[in-house]
């Protein structure tokens, strides 16, 4: 009952964030992104590319973009609420709130913020085909390099709280295991494509998109927390607990 609980929370509060972040990518990121997707256009008639026709408008996109960021949320949600359980399994002790924060802070750090450092993304137009394979390789690369550092230092972290470790050497250390699986990223392939279109453009979607990933993962470890102190505050003091039943 308590992963089937935790499955619940991680649905519910992934789909509201990831509905928010589309929302937010809607709003802010996809003037950008029109932007790169007329700029490309006007390249390839100055070029004259046969440009292939589109299957969906941008009208479509714009609202596949919000389905897409939505079942985003949910996925991420369920992964969120197994790796919770786990966790609340382990120690029983810890509060739902800050640890929920915790994962959801230790999760865009290693899904979304190191990876960007190291192969920020590029709006529509930027980069060969012919690599797409190459970079979505290197992008998964980096994905489970940063994972395994994250979860090395969050596990040093418990092991030396629990050794008496003062806080500051703590943290000093889990950051210097965070800051040698950057070092590591760098160690990759660099992107093979150059970047053509104007920096700010680029640097606008890369900003933006950051943004709203964040966005996603704070809502999703802010709605979790709430739900689950929610749920444990309805059982401390329900009538059916207070009487023993």
């Amino acid at each position: 009952m308590s992963l089937l609980s935790s499955l619940g929370r991680g649905l519910l509060a992934g789909g509201g964030a990831g509905l928010l972040s589309g929302a937010f990518s809607w709003w802010l990121a996809e003037p950008v992104l029109d932007r790169a997707v007329e700029l490309e256009s006007a390249r390839q008639a100055a070029a004259n590319v046969a440009q292939s026709a589109e299957v969906f408008g941008r009208a479509t996109q714009h609202a596949g973009l919000l389905f897409s960021a939505t079942v985003t949320g949910l996925a991420f949600g369920v992964l969120f609420g197994v790796v919770y359980a786990l966790l609340q399994h382990k120690q029983p002790g810890d509060r739902a709130w800050p640890l929920s924060l915790r994962l959801a802070g230790a999760g865009f750090l290693a899904v979304e913020f190191l990876p960007f450092l190291r192969y920020p993304g590029n709006p529509p137009g930027v980069g060969d085909p012919a690599t797409v394979s190459l970079r979505a390789n290197a992008w998964l690369t980096a994905i489970g390099v940063s994972i395994v550092f994250v979860v090395a230092a969050w596990q040093l972290n418990g092991h030396l709280r629990r050794r008496g470790v003062p806080d500051p050497l703590v943290q000093l250390v889990c950051a210097g295991v965070v800051v040698a699986g950057l070092a590591t990223l760098f160690l990759l392939p660099d992107n093979p494509d150059p970047v053509a279109a104007p920096a700010s453009l680029v640097w606008d979607f890369r900003l933006l998109s950051l943004a709203s990933l964040g966005l996603l993962w704070a809502t999703l470890g802010a709605g979790f927390g709430l739900l689950a102190e929610r749920d444990r505050g309805r059982l401390r003091f329900s009538p059916a607990a207070s009487s023993g039943v």
